[in-house]
């Protein structure tokens, strides 16, 4: 099942993508009396609502054509979002040529976040050196604490698609990731999200990521050096993980730093990011 967040009339309204058709959940509420309404609630309640959702006809509903829509975020993140720094060896060695023995983490600020189809700002005067990176996103389901790798399947919601923009002058210039990977609008994320029965296998999936139509990313999720379940019984040892919570699980090597000399973004440049069974998230930069 797809499940995306769009803006109608000025108001953001969540819904079912079924074919090429988003049908509101407001409108699935006349069928399902008391379902949530937005996304994060229904994530929460997952376990009282997804079965029934996706036995829901809904031929018989009125939809909108999804080409139409103006999407944002599938959700917002109760936290900053998680992100997995380093996790395919190709990308450590187009950086410094040490895949890391430990898992790096870090965070961006919930103010990076934008939807498909929205523009990633430039940010002329803050940094002259705004990168890309492609990564498959996994959206936590359920709370828990201290979860085994065995477990770490059960508290996975679905996953979708999120761009890590990440400014590399700011970056090397503080010596931490967090100035570097948190400017307002420097986390595009969906354009939806779909449920972990739909996905598949997420331990191999194949993402690719284009800037202005040339392929520069390319690889298989099954190439992590730390794979979803170690990430999500790391992250857990000692913080509780809640619905809605997103973890960006890495990006492949093939950046624009990663280029000699190296290939920033630049106004204009539009940037497509497709992973396998999760669809393709696209953006332009704006100055």
């Amino acid at each position: 099942m797809k499940l995306a967040t769009v803006v109608i009339e000025g108001k953001e309204k969540a819904g079912v993508i079924e074919g090429e058709l988003f049908y509101p959940l407001e409108s699935v509420r006349e069928q399902m009396e008391g379902i949530p309404t937005d996304l994060n609630t229904l994530i929460e309640h997952s376990s009282e609502w997804l079965s029934d959702l996706a036995k829901l006809d809904l031929t018989g509903m009125e939809g909108l054509a999804v080409e139409s829509l103006q999407y944002t975020s599938p959700i917002k993140p109760n936290k900053n979002i998680f992100c997995i720094g380093k996790n395919y060896a190709a990308h450590a060695r187009e950086f410094d040529g040490t895949p890391p023995e430990n898992m790096i983490v870090f965070t961006k600020a919930p103010t990076t976040i934008i939807g498909h189809g929205q523009p990633i700002p430039l940010h002329e005067g803050v940094t002259n050196e705004l990168d890309y990176e492609g990564e498959l996103a996994v959206v936590i389901g359920k709370k828990g604490k201290a979860i085994s790798r065995d477990e770490a399947e059960d508290y996975i919601f679905g996953y979708t698609i999120l761009n890590d923009i990440t400014a590399r002058d700011l970056q090397a210039r503080h010596q931490q990731f967090f100035l570097g990977k948190s400017l307002d609008g420097t986390c595009p994320i969906g354009p939806w999200i779909v449920t972990k029965d739909e996905a598949g296998d997420a331990r191999d999936l194949e993402i690719e990521t284009k800037v202005n139509g040339e392929v520069r990313q390319h690889a298989r999720t099954s190439l992590f050096l730390f794979p979803i379940d170690e990430i999500i019984a790391t992250l857990s040892k000692g913080m509780t993980l809640e619905p809605g919570d997103i973890i960006a699980t890495g990006t492949p090597a093939g950046v624009g730093k990663g280029f000699k000399p190296p290939r920033y973004l630049k106004d204009g440049d539009v940037i497509e990011i497709c992973v396998e069974s999760i669809g393709t998230l696209v953006n332009k930069v704006q100055s």
